[in-house]
């Protein structure tokens, strides 16, 4: 395997990306971000990059058409479409290109339409700017809706964004980037945020228009199981160099990169528990952009590094036709797999003899719009024990994030609700509880840059907080900051920076320590790993696991992501619509059997592993719960509904099994039989 692509190769594949080196220019010094990336992707191909923030992948999505920020610059190399070049295109010729060869789609769609204009209008300009009158382009835009199967484009077209899902936001902006049927589509982290359901509907879509367009794909992201069930191929990457390429089976089932290797042990596989054994990580951090690497990239993190490593560059090691990898010991790769996590965490016993800590009765929530009643939760009945770990999991707008401001006060609860702490009824508003009651119960946000003040250093914002929710003052609220620290590994350099020179996963650690600085008996958990790579993330779940055990501390954790919701929670309750549709153990909520709409989200899950699963697709989106649906309120889009019985009457939530419950009308030993024959 060569370094550059062969001029066959260069002469069929829709995209050909050669011997590419690209530097950022930061305070008037070249800092070297890619170094030397070769790959190609055929017609009707699609092609993943994977690897942590900062190795490139995003870099090369852009420098392929050449949307690189003013200090980006390709300084050797070559990135072909079709064979034409697009490093000497003219600026002209170049926007002609992306005009009508090549589309992108960005990870967050609300980001890439204006929110000031209305659907209909953006989606024709995209047709107008082809040269189409614009009664034609109002024909294709309905037309492309129809295309990424929006069922009633002309109430779509007349919608804001705002007013959309971002499952549907997301189909609208694809709908856009198809406009000019393009030869190369990149997907650049196009499905992070989004709930399972729709998530599986995204790659769906994606995988049927590559087929009818033949178009080549490029697709990034940090969720591996997303790579392997929408890819052919995979370049692994690291520092800015493919350090593993080949088939996405055979690369995520026979590993031979080291880097590799680590990114799949960190992930949460074939069910593992937090009592079982801690995530494995990947030690260190990325080198910084410029960074001097003469020889082997990853060469300060490899566990399996040695002297030849640090001195001869690897080669390249063809082990296949299509499969190559960067390393001088492929031949010693079992020994990085066979190696422990190298964290140990401890991990509270079960017991049935834990108080509970919140216990939630009859709590509802209602909003106002345009006076008319707007239920987002409906009696909802939890509770939560001392060490106990509650998952929330669901589509958006099913009601998690309402229950976890609910919980917190931020939202009050309708009259007649209580919400209790220790056994003692608090108030429904942030307001009006005590100092303790606010302090026993924190926050940590999906995005901890918008929860940190970007101007404060870190050591600043945990002093104040300590100050605040303890009442310590002066050396000893300095000494707990520094313990706080301790606990979850930020160092003394780390406490005199500010966030946005930190990591994603680095703040959120001290988003983490800012919420444990009043020694809380509950932290309310809103999608904190969403955002990071598969080894900071396992970084993550292990030290909330240890902070757990050390301090009998429970978390309500919601989250789209259901292996990490198997590995963390001890305990499920599955939303729909505000209401609980199924709560219990992990396990039997894993194991079954299932609430159908339960079922649809577990089949949803793309796995890293290649299991075949019978994918239920749910039709349309969650009712709006202005108007919900009369009888079961997921009866519209319920594959097993009852006619007759589901639309009439709404189910009880009914015990299955000690501890395990679910409000559906088809008997438990009808659901088992179901669910078996799948």
């Amino acid at each position: 395997m060569s370094d550059t692509v062969s001029t066959t190769t260069v002469t069929t594949a829709a995209l050909a990306v050669e011997d590419l080196q690209v530097v950022y220019t930061v305070r008037g010094i070249d800092r070297a971000v890619l170094r030397g990336v070769s790959f190609h992707v055929s017609p009707g191909e699609a092609y993943g990059l994977v690897g942590e923030s900062g190795c490139g992948k995003s870099t090369t999505a852009y420098a392929a058409l050449r949307y690189l920020p003013r200090n980006g610059k390709i300084v050797s190399g070559r990135v072909l479409v079709g064979g034409r070049d697009v490093t000497k295109m003219s600026t002209a010729d170049l926007q002609e290109f992306r005009a009508r060869e090549a589309s992108m789609v960005y990870q967050d769609p609300a980001q890439a339409m204006n929110p000031t204009i209305k659907i209909g209008r953006q989606v024709i300009e995209s047709f107008t700017l082809l040269g189409q009158s614009k009664t034609q382009a109002e024909a294709s835009a309905m037309e492309a809706l129809r295309r990424v199967r929006i069922a009633d484009p002309t109430r779509v077209m007349d919608r804001y964004p705002f007013q959309l899902s971002g499952g549907m936001q997301q189909r609208v902006v694809i709908a856009m980037a198809l406009a000019c049927n393009p030869k190369l589509l990149v997907l650049d982290e196009p499905t992070t945020g989004l709930d399972a359901t729709v998530e599986a509907e995204v790659l769906d879509l994606v995988r049927v228009l590559r087929q009818e367009s033949d178009a080549a794909v490029l697709m990034i992201a940090h969720n591996l199981g997303i790579i392997r069930s929408l890819c052919d191929r995979v370049g692994v990457m690291y520092a800015g160099k493919i350090v593993e390429e080949g088939p996405a089976g055979q690369v995520f089932d026979d590993p031979q990169h080291p880097y590799t290797v680590g990114l799949l042990r960190s992930l949460p596989r074939h069910g593992v528990r937090k009592t079982e054994r801690a995530l494995a990580t990947i030690p260190g951090i990325l080198p910084l952009i410029g960074s001097d690497l003469p020889t082997c990239v990853f060469v300060d993190r490899c566990p399996i590094a040695d002297e030849t490593c640090r001195s001869v560059v690897p080669p390249v090691v063809q082990l296949t036709d299509d499969r190559y990898t960067r390393c001088h010991h492929p031949d010693r790769i079992i020994e990085v797999d066979e190696m422990k996590p190298g964290v140990d965490i401890t991990v509270l016993a079960p017991s049935d003899e834990r108080p509970d800590v919140l216990e939630l009765s009859h709590v509802s929530k209602t909003f106002k719009q345009r006076n008319h009643a707007v239920p987002a939760l409906v009696d909802v009945e939890l509770g939560l024990s001392e060490g106990e770990t509650l998952g929330i999991v669901g589509e958006s707008g099913s009601g998690k994030s309402t229950l976890a401001k609910t919980m917190l006060g931020i939202e009050s609860a309708d009259t007649g609700g209580v919400v209790s702490l220790a056994g003692r009824a608090v108030s429904p508003a942030t307001a009006g509880r005590s100092a303790e009651d606010k302090r026993s119960m924190q926050m940590v946000f999906q995005n901890p840059d918008s929860a940190l003040n970007r101007s404060w250093s870190v050591r600043r914002i945990l002093l104040r907080s300590v100050e605040k929710l303890t009442g310590i003052k002066g050396e000893e609220a300095n000494r707990r900051v520094e313990t706080l620290a301790a606990h979850l590994r930020l160092t003394q350099r780390h406490l005199d920076l500010k966030p946005r020179q930190l990591s994603g996963g680095l703040k959120q650690r001290v988003a983490i320590a800012r919420a444990f600085a009043g020694d809380p008996r509950i932290v309310v958990c809103d999608e904190p790993t969403s955002a990071l790579d598969v080894s900071v993330q396992a970084a993550i779940l292990n030290l909330l696991a240890d902070l757990q055990s050390e301090q009998k501390t429970s978390y309500v954790f919601i989250t789209h992501d259901m292996g990490v919701v198997r590995y963390l929670a001890d305990r499920i309750a599955v939303m729909y619509l505000g209401r609980i549709q199924e709560v219990g153990p992990t396990d039997d909520v894993f194991n079954g059997p299932n609430h159908p709409y339960t079922e649809a989200l577990l089949s949803a899950i793309p796995s890293v592993d290649g299991e075949e699963r019978d994918r239920i697709r749910l039709d349309g989106e969650i009712p709006s719960p202005a108007n919900p649906p009369s009888g079961c309120v997921f009866h519209p889009r319920c594959p097993r509904a009852i006619p007759g019985v589901c639309e009439v009457t709404e189910p009880p939530l009914a015990e299955v099994s000690p501890g395990h419950a679910m409000r559906c009308h088809i008997p438990v030993e009808q659901l088992i039989e179901l669910q078996r024959k799948k």
